[in-house]
């Protein structure tokens, strides 16, 4: 069994880990030539969990994707939906076709306000039962620990989701098929929005009875737009839903909250971004959700509350005092 992973990240490498324990070969594709020399003479990351050991009897790190693609059934791909047209640039549509496309992203292409399924869907012509994501309460620091995550794939093609559901369980990481690929997809984009709007309050002081009223109000919202957008029924309460948005929303390693917490205590969005050298794919998504919802006649208060200061420079306290107004 061979296995593309696209992008040299903290979820790659944990993806790439996990993949390991089972009976595959990983071709890798990162960007940058020196990290994959790095990659092949020390057999670690050394930008991303550095702990990890990267196996060179099953992982072959590429910077050319078109041998990183050619040969491969599954295509898993880890980058940042804001850079994912750029990995991509150097391929067409030959070089997906016949494979399946998992996608690890939890973001959202900020060009078209796309989901990154649906994006690789219309570019790349790949038939949606060829289509599935990873997602579930999972950080790449605690996978690089061996603490015990648990996954969910979601993909119109049950089949699908079972055989790479299959691929991912190993001694430390379990893991369950849904056919609930919108639901699951929304709401891992808006747990980020969420985990960001908490970190900003937090910086601003908001306590833990504030983020426990907040993100219960975070799951209502969830709710609303997930229905309105494809209304089916749903259990959000599962770990692929309420699992991801409390881990992402409390957790120490959890980028958005980190970010939101700098701007809460007065970063720019741009000083923020340079000192955490990581993405966080909330910023991206509040324009895109906020965006693709306007002419939706639904209360998305949270969104609202980052949209507000992200990106319309309002005034920090007077937007936390209005929020307070709404939440209940």
């Amino acid at each position: 069994m061979k296995i593309t992973i696209i992008g040299g990240g903290s979820w790659a490498t944990a993806i790439v880990k996990i993949l390991s324990e089972g009976n595959v070969h990983i071709k890798w594709w990162m960007r940058n030539s020196e990290d994959v020399e790095h990659i092949k003479r020390l057999h670690h990351n050394k930008n991303y969990l550095s702990s990890v050991e990267i196996h060179p009897s099953k992982v072959k790190p590429y910077t050319n994707l078109k041998e990183a693609l050619r040969d491969t059934e599954w295509v898993v791909l880890a980058v940042p939906a804001a850079f994912l047209s750029d990995a991509l640039k150097t391929i067409n549509k030959s070089h997906l076709q016949g494979k399946k496309i998992i996608s690890a992203i939890k973001g959202m292409i900020p060009a078209t306000n796309q989901l990154v399924t649906d994006w690789i869907e219309q570019e790349y012509d790949i038939p949606a039962d060829n289509i599935g994501v990873i997602a579930g309460p999972c950080h790449a620091e605690e996978v690089a620990l061996e603490k015990h995550s648990y996954l969910t794939i979601a993909s119109p093609n049950l089949e699908l989701a079972n055989d790479f559901a299959d691929l991912l369980r190993c001694r430390f990481v379990s893991t369950s098929a849904l056919a609930d690929l919108y639901g699951v997809e929304y709401s891992a984009v808006m747990k980020n929005i969420v985990a960001l709007a908490c970190g900003i309050t937090h910086g601003l002081g908001g306590g833990d009875n504030f983020q426990a009223v907040m993100v219960s109000n975070a799951m209502q919202e969830i709710c609303r737009v997930v229905d309105v957008i494809d209304p089916m029924k749903r259990d959000l309460s599962a770990s692929a839903y309420l699992g991801d948005l409390l881990v992402t929303s409390y957790s120490q390693f959890s980028r958005n909250r980190t970010f939101g917490n700098m701007v809460g205590r007065g970063y720019s969005v741009k000083a923020a971004q340079l000192e955490m050298n990581m993405v966080a794919e909330g910023y991206y998504a509040v324009k895109c959700v906020y965006e693709m919802l306007k002419d939706y006649e639904i209360e998305i208060p949270i969104t609202n509350f980052a949209y507000q200061i992200l990106y319309q420079n309002a005034p920090l306290k007077k937007e936390f005092e209005d929020l307070k107004e709404k939440l209940k």
